[in-house]
């Protein structure tokens, strides 16, 4: 059987995270890297592949079974995506929770027009997170559910942070409350508003000639993004940010606390957490199975958009079905 051919379209901190995990799955081949910038200018980090120009993306239609598209939310995957998704079989990391249903409904139709297959928000929130707050409330169908983010280098703010005009670099922290975060793992049921629960703590360095009062008002007051939170704002040299902003760690926890019992007298706390080094290459190991699944649905005629929360778990693994039930059951 051959491998599985991969594409890259983007090659920032996510699009070489994807590479990396390309390499470690023998069943996929990296066939090319995609990008805006000057070709000539990138070198691939763990092989030998022509990197091109995006503009030449459409020459390489019969010889992609999967793009993975990894670009930003807020400018790049809202129009990257169904357009993409007329071409090509594509996996998407797009992650601004409120739009995920029109995001969906456009992909969804790009893809069943022209018989491709199209997985939108893959990651780990949007995705193993939703998986579990599924799971978690299925289970447990009385209680309330919770999602804390961070400590950690949010990749979508940080980008929606990038895309202001005046800004010359940026990196964004979601922080949770910790009172929060105590209260909700002493099973209390605490009800919260997303202000109550985290803060944004942004780091922004600002070209010579920006206003800084008009950056700061387009950043606390960005829907979808900041307006919600009590959002913080550092201005801070481009030195600055190379010396103590380049990390990226992440992670959080999903949690939903629930009740059993004929007067709901027994308590019980379900868990998902993560802690991550590097949130790019963490998303993009996420991607990359998740093209591994498109991949199946293509093969099967099971074409238009789907969400993780639709792809059977079986499908993400290189093992064969009979090799997973006897080594995970």
């Amino acid at each position: 059987m051959s491998n599985i051919k991969i594409g890259i379209l983007g090659y920032g901190n996510l699009g070489r995270g994807v590479e990396l995990a390309i390499s470690q799955n023998p069943d996929l081949e990296l066939s090319a890297i995609f990008t805006r910038r000057a070709p000539s200018a990138i070198r691939a980090l763990t092989s030998n592949v022509e990197v091109y120009n995006i503009k030449e993306v459409l020459n390489f239609k019969d010889r992609i079974d999967v793009m993975i598209l990894c670009g930003g939310s807020s400018t790049d995957l809202i129009s990257q995506s169904p357009a993409f998704a007329s071409h090509f079989n594509i996996v998407d990391s797009f992650d601004t929770h409120a739009r995920i249903t029109e995001h969906f409904g456009s992909v969804n139709n790009s893809a069943l027009e022209t018989s491709h297959s199209a997985l939108i928000s893959a990651g780990w929130d949007p995705g193993l997170f939703s998986i579990n707050r599924l799971f978690s409330e299925a289970i447990l169908t009385t209680g309330i559910s919770y999602t804390f983010w961070g400590k950690g280098v949010s990749q979508g703010h940080s980008d929606a942070l990038r895309r202001i005009e005046g800004v010359s670099n940026a990196i964004q922290y979601t922080v949770p409350v910790e009172a929060a975060v105590d209260e909700v793992r002493r099973g209390t049921h605490p009800t919260y508003t997303a202000r109550e629960m985290h803060t944004r703590e942004c780091f922004v360095s600002l070209k010579p000639d920006a206003d800084e009062q008009k950056v700061y008002s387009e950043i606390v007051n960005m829907p979808n993004y900041f307006s919600d939170y009590n959002t913080i704002v550092h201005f801070v040299s481009d030195d600055e940010l190379a010396q103590h902003h380049t990390a990226m760690p992440h992670g959080g926890f999903v949690q939903r606390s629930g009740k059993t019992g004929a007067n709901e007298e027994n308590n019980h706390i379900y868990e998902f957490s993560l802690k991550l080094d590097s949130n790019p290459e963490f998303t993009a190991n996420v991607l990359v199975c998740y093209a591994r699944a498109v991949y199946r649905l293509a093969s099967e005629g099971i074409y238009g958009a789907k969400t993780v929360l639709e792809i059977p778990p079986c499908y993400l693994s290189a093992q064969p079905i009979e090799v997973l039930r006897a080594e995970l059951l």
